[in-house]
């Protein structure tokens, strides 16, 4: 079952986890959650390069997490907030399974419990 659950996974999702697996990103992502920003002020608190933060900026944007657009000779970046979605929903049915199987395991061990009291009872 497992093996079938990653097979079917989605090359979106691996891009997107993937450009948030890197603390330098998740640092430009969170930046860019407060609102557009130019490329420059947002590598600039980053300690690489601004080579180095476009090369990070160019996975954010292949995943769908940021776009950017140049202005003059200002490139300008925007979070796109709907990118986040798909890691939601997909992060929020593994907790669901989690939980509907923890919640199993507890009327389980109430029935345990139960029948162990009654085995205790008839001695």
């Amino acid at each position: 079952m497992i093996v079938r659950h990653m097979l079917n996974q989605s090359p979106d999702l691996d891009r997107l986890f993937h450009a948030l697996s890197d603390p330098a990103r998740r640092a430009m992502v969170e930046r860019l959650s407060q609102g557009p920003v130019s490329v420059s002020d947002l590598a600039r608190p980053l300690p690489m390069s601004l080579p180095a933060a476009m090369q990070h900026l160019q996975v954010l944007e292949s995943a769908g997490l940021v776009h950017s657009e140049k202005i003059g000779r200002v490139r300008t970046c925007a979070m796109e907030p709907a990118a986040l979605s798909q890691a939601e929903r997909w992060i929020s049915a593994r907790r669901m399974e989690w939980e509907r199987r923890l919640d199993q395991l507890g009327e389980y061990l109430k029935v345990l419990q139960r029948e162990e009291g009654n085995d205790g009872a008839d001695i």
